[in-house]
């Protein structure tokens, strides 16, 4: 079992500055050398899902087999968290029976509870509040093809959301801008943006968040759980697709990103997601290389 001092990452302030750079160095290190590791062996991850996952899952799992450890996965009905065991008594048993935990929610609040009575490392696999993961992997993908963001520019077009407040966390700790077009009622509020301390914007439009913009990120306009609204947001965020417009804007050597699963002729075009300014494919990949690096971090030190 783990001894070291317990560690989460519940959003990316856990890690702060220094901690996502040394995650993300130590996964493009890893990923370049293509070394073979057992540094988890004898380790387990217990990983418990509410929401459905291809990426994170997999990731996680292979991450775990790769490292030379063990991945238990656990669905809503697995556990008796769905038969009303209080989450804490959950997680004071199941620390003294793995090495880590992985959950993917839809409550932060519940993730919070979770961690606060576990003793080994909890990490945030998705929550309606924010995706850490993602963006580990998105920053990983951003300084394989370009280096480090510092003093770069990031349009996010859409949803003002879990992967919106992600992006508005790293923007502040990495040192880049992330411009924010949303339709009127989906965007952060003003006190996200003022917890960014100036590394966040609102623009009016998505031409005006691309303009001269180094990445261009959209996600899908109905997340999990938004399914009730998907017909009133097709038409409000009509305007906010990201099409060859809307990177013709852009740097002309600027790159497309989306954290899957896509809906092509919503949210982004055919021509852009599959088009040779996308990294969409490195970006999943890394999913598995960023939590490697996460999972040996947190475990081991």
């Amino acid at each position: 079992m783990t001894t070291t001092k317990c560690r989460h990452l519940l959003t990316l302030d856990d890690l702060g500055t220094e901690g996502l750079e040394r995650v993300i160095d130590r996964a493009l290190a890893a990923k370049q050398t293509h070394s073979p590791s057992r540094l988890l062996a004898g380790y387990s991850l217990a990983m418990l899902f509410e929401k459905a996952s291809t990426r994170t899952r997999v990731s996680f799992e292979a991450g775990m087999t790769q490292l030379g450890g063990h991945a238990i996965f656990l669905a809503p009905g697995d556990t008796q968290i769905g038969r009303g065991e209080p989450v804490t008594d959950t997680a004071r048993v199941l620390s003294r029976m793995v090495d880590a935990v992985m959950i993917r929610n839809h409550d932060h609040a519940m993730l919070a509870s979770f961690a606060d009575a576990a003793s080994v490392p909890v990490i945030n696999g998705l929550t309606d509040r924010c995706h850490p993961c993602q963006l580990l992997a998105d920053l990983l993908t951003i300084e394989e093809h370009r280096g480090k963001l510092t003093g770069s520019t990031v349009a996010w077009i859409g949803d003002g959301n879990n992967m919106c407040r992600s992006y508005m966390t790293a923007a502040r700790l990495a040192g880049f801008t992330v411009r924010i077009a949303s339709p009127a009622g989906y965007e952060p509020n003003a006190e996200e943006l003022a917890a960014t301390d100036g590394a966040a914007v609102l623009c009016e439009s998505a031409i005006e968040a691309a303009d001269k913009a180094d990445v261009i990120v959209t996600d899908v306009w109905a997340s999990m759980g938004d399914e009730a609204e998907r017909q009133q947001r097709l038409t409000d965020f009509a305007g906010y697709q990201v099409n060859a417009r809307v990177m013709a804007a852009a740097n002309e050597d600027a790159l497309f990103m989306h954290c899957l699963p896509a809906h092509r002729g919503e949210e982004v075009t055919a021509e852009v997601i599959d088009g040779p300014r996308s990294i969409v494919w490195d970006e999943a990949e890394n999913r598995l290389h960023a939590q490697k690096a996460l999972l040996l971090d947190l475990i081991l030190g």
